[in-house]
Order: C-alpha cells, then sequence, then structure tokens
C-alpha cells in the first residue's frame, strides 16, 4: 500500500485529521488496533471548545454536534454549601459545547466511511520504520498477514500507550509528567441532569463534579483513592457519597438511578518533547495527557490536529515544509498553557492526603478571590472555553 499519510490510531484525533486531509485532495490510511464497536464504546468527556467546534465544522461533520448539542454558557463551583457561577459568555463572549466525544467519534467515522476513506481495524504488531529519513513506512500484522504501508509522513494519534511516542528514540525525547495520589470514580446513568451546567465541588470528604451528556443521560464523578477497585462501590454508595461532597440544595434535587457506565480513572499531567522525530508527528494523548479536570483531553488534541493539518496542506499546496517544521513549538506552546489550567484547577479542587491546614486555607483563598474577582473569573474562563490556536 502507498499514502500521503499514515495515521495510526482510529480515535478522534486521527479521524479528524484524516477527515480534514481528505477535504483538501491528502490521502490518508488509518490503521486501528482494535474494532470499530470498541472505539465507539469507549466513554470519555464532552466538553468541547470553540476551536474543536470549527474544525468539525470545517472538516464537514459539524451539523449533527450543532443540531444535538447543548451549549454550556456558564459553570458552578462550589465549596462547602456555598457556590458560585462562572459566566464564559460575558467574560469571553462565547459558551462551550456539551456533546459526548463517543459522538464525535461516531460522526468522523460515518463521514470517512461515505467517502471511501480506508480504516484498518484490529491490526497487530504496529511499527514505524525509517522516520528519520526521507521515505517512512509502517508494518502491522492482519488477519495472519503482514503488511505494510509506504508514506510520507507517519501520525501517531494512538495514545499514551501506543507505538508511536515509544518510536522516538529515548535520547531523542524528554518527559515531564505528575501522577496524582487519586482517581475519579465516575457513573453514567440514564437520569435527567442535576444542573444544566455542570458543578465542580470541593468538599471536606473530596472533589465532585456533576456533568452530564443529553437531557436524560448524566455524568458524575467523586474524587476515590488512586488504588480503589469499582467493585467497591454499590450505586446507592456512589450516590451516598455524592450527596456528601455537594450543597444540600443541590442534593435535594439529584435524581438518582442504576448506573449503566462504572469506571476509575486516573489523574496524570504528562509532556513529552518533541512532538516530532523526523517524519512522525506525535498527536494528542501520545504526546501529552491532562487530568479531566479542565476538560482538556480532547480538546488539546484537536489543537495538536489544527497545527498538524495546517503543516501538511502547507507543505501538499504550497511545496512548504515551515508549518510542519514549526509543528512541535508551536502545539508545545499551547499544551503547557492548558496543562497549567489542568493543573492549577486540580490543585484548586481536590483534597490531598498530605493537605496541611495551611494548605486547606490557600484553597478556600484561592476559591473567595475567584468568586469576588472579575479578573480572575475573566482567566478562568478563557482557558475553560479555551485559549486560540
Amino acid at each position: 500500500m502507498r499514502t500521503q499519510v499514515c495515521i495510526i490510531g482510529g480515535g478522534p484525533s486521527g479521524l479528524l485529521l484524516s477527515q480534514l486531509l481528505h477535504r483538501r485532495g491528502i490521502e490518508s490510511v488509518i490503521l486501528e488496533r482494535q474494532t470499530r464497536d470498541y472505539v465507539l464504546g469507549r466513554i470519555r468527556a464532552g466538553v468541547l471548545e470553540q476551536g474543536l467546534l470549527r474544525l468539525m465544522d470545517e472538516a464537514g461533520v459539524g451539523g449533527r454536534m450543532r443540531r444535538e448539542g447543548f451549549e454550556h454558557a456558564g459553570t458552578l463551583i462550589a465549596y462547602g454549601e456555598e457556590m458560585f457561577r462562572i459566566d464564559f459568555v460575558e467574560h469571553t463572549g462565547t459558551p462551550v459545547m456539551v456533546y459526548g466525544q463517543t459522538e464525535v467519534t461516531r460522526d468522523l467515522y460515518e463521514a470517512r466511511e461515505a467517502a471511501g476513506g480506508i480504516i484498518e481495524f484490529e491490526v497487530e504488531g504496529v511499527a514505524i520504520h525509517d522516520a528519520d529519513r526521507d521515505a517512512p513506512y509502517v508494518t502491522w500484522r492482519q488477519g495472519g498477514a503482514e503488511k505494510r504501508i509506504d508514506c510520507d509522513f507517519v501520525a501517531g494519534c494512538d495514545g499514551f500507550h501506543g507505538v508511536s511516542r515509544r518510536s522516538i528514540p529515548e535520547d531523542a525525547r524528554r518527559e515531564y509528567e505528575k501522577v496524582y495520589p487519586f482517581g475519579w470514580l465516575g457513573i453514567l446513568s440514564e437520569t435527567p441532569p442535576v444542573n444544566h451546567e455542570l458543578i465542580y465541588a470541593n468538599s471536606p470528604r473530596g472533589f465532585a463534579l456533576c456533568s452530564m451528556r443529553n437531557e436524560n443521560l448524566s455524568r458524575y464523578y467523586v474524587q476515590c483513592s488512586a488504588h480503589d477497585k469499582v467493585e467497591n462501590w454499590s450505586d446507592d454508595e456512589f450516590w451516598a457519597e455524592l450527596k456528601r461532597r455537594i450543597p444540600g440544595h443541590v442534593a435535594e434535587g439529584l435524581v438518582t438511578g442504576p448506573s449503566i457506565e462504572k469506571s476509575i480513572a486516573p489523574l496524570r499531567s504528562f509532556v513529552t518533547e518533541p512532538m516530532r522525530w523526523g517524519r512522525l508527528f506525535l498527536c494528542g494523548d501520545a504526546a501529552h495527557i491532562v487530568p479531566p479536570t479542565g476538560a482538556k483531553g480532547l480538546n488539546t488534541a484537536a489543537s495538536d490536529v489544527h497545527y498538524l493539518f495546517s503543516g501538511l496542506t502547507q507543505f501538499y499546496e504550497l511545496n512548504d515544509a515551515e508549518g510542519l517544521d514549526l509543528y512541535s513549538e508551536r502545539a508545545l506552546a499551547r499544551i503547557w498553557k492548558a496543562e497549567r489550567f489542568s493543573w492549577w484547577f486540580s490543585q484548586l479542587m481536590h483534597r490531598f492526603e498530605d493537605q496541611t491546614e495551611f494548605d486547606r486555607k490557600m484553597q478556600i483563598a484561592e476559591m473567595e478571590l475567584l468568586r469576588s474577582s472579575e479578573a480572575a473569573q475573566k482567566a478562568m474562563a478563557e482557558n475553560y472555553v479555551g485559549l486560540p490556536y
């Protein structure tokens, strides 16, 4: 096989890049380790920045998102029984969109299939060859057969545990990491959300988040031990704990029900530099991870897609490699700002095992500043709705 861009990873970032390239007449092939149904079965966040919304429109797949997504003009911050609102539209002029990552992925799959895009599922043993030379190629096994594709460039969109980042020699990259000493226990339930906007809560018992997917599908989280197990929590125990962590008047309106999905997500901040090695470009979780507190995971992947797509179109349409040469620098400049925001918000909203009384007083002081300062609210709103590309 031969293509211009070989994309490793059939999640939303790989699909979005492929669809954008297709719209500009640039060929790509996607290699995905799992099945289509498996990818669509992943439960992920669903708060989309304006930059991602524009990319979906540019890719020609924004129609259903615009019709069925929920615009959120702000969010609520709670600490103890206190609660206040950050108005995104007032401070930035733009809302965010609540639209599940599964739905983003579904829209992109349908678009690639309608366009005859090539997606190879259930590939094994993917290996990237000669990425530091002018003629890279990728090999894999599929259905018992050995396969190979030659390409101009390789886009590594295969996540934190994928092969792409590991294909860059260790002495050619540097990794930065912070592992948080807790996780998020999350459940999905077919119940109306407790509020039409998200509620982030810092309580003496730990963090909680009240989120949503649609008018009858809610997503809730509570902070738990990093070593906890899903089987340790019944639905009743989860609901009881959530009620203890949100203000009483909010808990009174909480509609509970059986969970249809339950999982624990670890929290980690991670960045690798650079995001390019020769003709291999890392994109999304392959290059960086953020704790979910700031809703930046899918959105940071989208900003990578923007910079890589821009560089590839500049290369193929203008025979100019400047965008590709500057890809890592441009992408990382924005990534580190998103990492900072996610780190700051995580420090503000969670309880830490080694937290002193002084540390707790500082959290409260920061909350009070955020509540009372228009400048602090504007800074948070600007970061939450998404910094410009």
